[in-house]
């Protein structure tokens, strides 16, 4: 079976898990963690070139502020304890997104694995932090106008290709899977440009629910379905 190169997962569901359960909230999201800690060993162990993980967006900053806290700080000790792992495991950890907005000694854990893992060869882990879809293609933009006033970049430059190169997800190729948790069936504000021709798997399983059968589930789905890339069947592209 053949799996996706870069898979990108949506992690949702945390609170609704909780509530279920009369928990708050945090509790919801400390049993996500652990299950992405599991899910980010089971694809570096299955091969996978590329896995982005939507940690924090740039709307939860609207949440209230002791969970926004709550969840500063969790990420804060996931990378404490979790780096010399990534190490050993061989992943390469990258952040995406605006982390400047996130709390300085955060900044700086998310600084100190970047370096520690920046040899790694296996897995590339893109944490998605403070990330929105719509700000990342404005920067984009940006940075491109800013190159064509310097004159480093004439307007007959300006193609696909420019923009995907000044994406923060840059050098990663755009996501074959984007898999999304609990139901939903929405990106809200997720790698919009790089899911031009993404696949997408809805899973109604809740994030803290959710198991390596539920990822194998997802990646069988990926391998049975054609990808034509705006082509017709003849000319496909079989996942498999």
């Amino acid at each position: 079976m053949s799996l996706p190169k870069h898979l990108a997962i949506i992690m949702d569901g945390n609170g609704r898990w909780a509530k279920q359960r009369s928990r708050p909230r945090t509790f919801g999201h400390i049993k996500g963690a652990r299950v992405a800690k599991q899910i980010i060993t089971a694809c570096a162990e299955k091969g996978i070139c590329y896995l982005t993980l939507y940690a924090f967006s740039s709307e939860n900053w609207l949440r209230p502020h002791a969970e926004v806290s709550f969840l500063m700080n969790l990420l804060r000790r996931y990378l404490k304890r979790e780096t010399a792992t990534l190490v050993k495991q061989n992943i390469r950890f990258k952040v995406i997104g605006e982390p400047s907005r996130v709390p300085t000694d955060l900044q700086e854990a998310l600084t100190y694995t970047t370096k520690a893992t920046e040899n790694c060869t296996g897995m590339t882990l893109l944490f998605a932090v403070s990330y929105g879809s719509r700000q990342e293609i404005a920067d984009a933009v940006r940075k491109i106008a800013m190159e064509v006033r310097d004159e480093t970049l004439s307007i007959d430059e300006v193609d696909e290709a420019a923009i995907h190169t000044r994406l923060s997800t840059f050098p990663a190729p755009d996501p074959d899977l984007i898999i999304r948790t609990s139901g939903e069936s929405r990106l809200s504000n997720f790698l919009l440009w790089q899911a031009a021709y993404s696949e997408f798997y809805f899973s109604k399983t809740l994030w803290p629910d959710f198991t390596i059968d539920d990822l194998n589930a997802a990646f069988a789905d990926f391998a049975d379905r054609e990808r034509r890339f705006g082509g017709v069947s003849n000319h496909a592209i079989r996942a498999h």
